[in-house]
């Protein structure tokens, strides 16, 4: 009989296979640990029972400017930064506050106030130009805790105007 001899384990395939897939599987736990630390995007928020019982406010906001007849058109220059708002229906409040929320970091919202000028027609001034996919939401300034809202959705710098209505919507 002829005896093979058996090399030793380091001279083996599946040993090194298998150390390598430790070893590969730890390098990678580690990798997104560090990314999950370092990357904190603040999407939960530390009240979220109370933001949620406060959807039915919104609600309740936003039937009203349904009954009120209210819509708006947004028209955003974006060279020169300018928000143009008319405003259609019943209530013309001396001024607005437009909410410009982006969808996943909210360190990047901001707020702007817009002047009533005359008929509906409001104006007011972007600090700085707009890029990508905004939430807005157009509602009263000094009224009775803001009685009344209207939203919508857009993408910058695509030009043309914005419609603000009672329900979400898009240009």
């Amino acid at each position: 009989m002829e005896s093979r001899s058996i090399p030793p384990w380091y001279k083996q395939f599946w040993p090194w296979f298998l150390i390598g897939l430790l070893l590969w599987s730890f390098a990678m736990g580690t990798t997104f640990l560090v990314v999950s630390i370092r990357s904190f995007d603040g999407m939960v928020q530390e009240d979220y029972y109370k933001h949620g019982r406060a959807i039915n406010m919104v609600l309740a906001k936003q039937q009203l400017a349904a009954e009120l007849g209210l819509q708006a058109e947004l028209v955003v220059d974006d060279l020169s930064g300018d928000v143009a708002v008319t405003l259609e229906g019943e209530d013309r409040p001396e001024a607005l506050l437009l909410e410009l929320i982006f969808p996943t970091e909210d360190d990047r919202d901001h707020t702007m106030l817009l002047h009533h000028q005359r008929d509906g027609h409001y104006v007011g001034q972007l600090e700085r130009q707009l890029q990508h996919r905004w939430y807005l939401h157009l509602q009263p300034v000094g009224q009775a805790a803001a009685e009344w809202r209207l939203t919508g959705e857009a993408r910058f710098p695509e030009g043309g105007p914005i419609m603000l209505t009672p329900g979400l919507s898009q240009r």
